[in-house]
């Protein structure tokens, strides 16, 4: 290797050392301040397909510190430190008009939204999920498994290749087994070829269902959008073929697509019941139980029509939804118009139940104890 090779070697060898050294800082201070990421809403409209941008403080690089000099060296005369050249403009203005405080500076970095999942699942001590069943539409997957007559010459197949040379050397009579010399022709080589094959893969449809009445504010529907975007995060790293579907309901329900269901400002009376219904009808048409992984969240300030249709729900709960779900969700987003007497029915029917987790979010702050509630039992 000639020098100047080895130079390139050990230059491209420390970029990527600084690199992950960045890297490292960088996933540290996403890690010091990811409460206070979670329970902000500012990082949805940051989201890309694979990437979120994240506002992180500003890194500061370590320096060399010079000690005092001893005696005269370049450099020396009159003036203090940081005095213009003369001839040059000192920058900063007047400083009789400066400001006396340091100033803010934030770095934007993309991160993949698979680390930020991992992250997330540290910080929070959230268990693996335990996929069930296999959906009906399998993913492709190469080997290398078939024989072809062409091919490049990295994937010749030696074995074949002789093989073939020495059925056509005894077909022709020419074959000597007291002196087997076996020289293949263009007509005996073969290669490996590769072939798709279907492989199962596990995939998990996520349900979520927000109630849009009047008694549920802004600021309760942005906790749930918020709250949605790190669910989102959490099952995509858990799941490959991750499927989303928005329901919205005050009195009636209906299914939204989800840049309606981050934006949406609806208002109106609350009946629990329909959105219930419009989910098993989803699941029912598109989602087989037996090959999905099923995830409904609920969100709600717990006020509903009347007690009757919340027995309703309690009783599509118990006979149709509890026994096709992986686990149902319930987030109550507190509301100084809600009664949150969903909530106590909730525990008081189903304090056994398993497959229901219902959680309490006060505020912003709460999102980040819910998140690590829901997902809890690995399920």
């Amino acid at each position: 290797m000639k020098p100047e090779d080895y130079s390139k070697v050990f230059t491209m060898s420390g970029i990527k050392r600084d690199h992950g050294r960045f890297k490292d800082i960088v996933s540290g201070k996403i890690r010091e301040n990811l409460k206070k990421f979670i329970s902000n809403g500012e990082l949805i409209g940051k989201k890309g397909d694979e990437f979120v941008s994240i506002p992180i403080p500003s890194i500061e690089l370590p320096r060399f510190a010079f000690g005092k000099n001893q005696g005269s060296k370049m450099g020396q005369g009159k003036g203090n430190p940081g005095d213009p050249v003369e001839g040059e403009e000192q920058e900063g203005g007047d400083p009789k008009e400066a400001g006396n405080e340091e100033g803010k500076h934030e770095l934007e970095v993309d991160v993949s939204l698979k680390e930020l999942a991992e992250m997330m699942g540290q910080e929070l001590g959230l268990p693996r999920i335990l996929p069930k069943g296999s959906h009906d539409i399998d993913s492709k997957s190469s080997r290398y498994k078939s024989i072809h007559h062409v091919g490049p010459h990295s994937l010749r197949h030696y074995k074949r290749t002789y093989r073939e040379a020495l059925k056509r050397q005894i077909a022709a009579g020419i074959y000597n087994p007291e002196n087997p010399v076996i020289i293949p022709h263009k007509s005996d080589l073969r290669f490996r070829g590769w072939a798709e094959t279907p492989r199962p893969q596990t995939n998990a449809v996520i349900v979520y269902i927000m109630d849009v009445s009047g008694s549920m504010g802004d600021e309760q529907k942005e906790i749930v959008r918020t709250e949605a975007f790190w669910i989102d995060t959490w099952l995509q790293s858990q799941y490959k073929g991750l499927q989303r579907r928005y329901i919205i309901h005050d009195a009636v329900a209906r299914e939204v697509d989800e840049n309606t269901f981050y934006r949406t400002r609806e208002s109106g009376g609350t009946l629990i019941s329909s959105a219930y219904k419009m989910f098993l009808d989803i699941i029912h048409k598109d989602y087989p139980p037996q090959q999905w992984n099923i995830y409904p969240f609920h969100f709600s300030d717990g006020d509903n029509w009347s007690n009757e249709d919340s027995q309703l729900c309690l009783d599509l709960l118990q006979n149709e939804i509890f026994p096709i779900v992986n686990q149902f969700s319930y987030g109550q987003v507190e509301s100084k118009y809600g009664s949150g007497q969903f909530f106590k029915d909730l525990l008081e029917k189903f304090s056994e139940q398993e497959r229901l987790v219902a959680c309490r979010v006060q505020n912003r702050e709460g999102i980040y104890e819910s998140i690590k509630q829901f997902f809890a039992t690995g399920r």
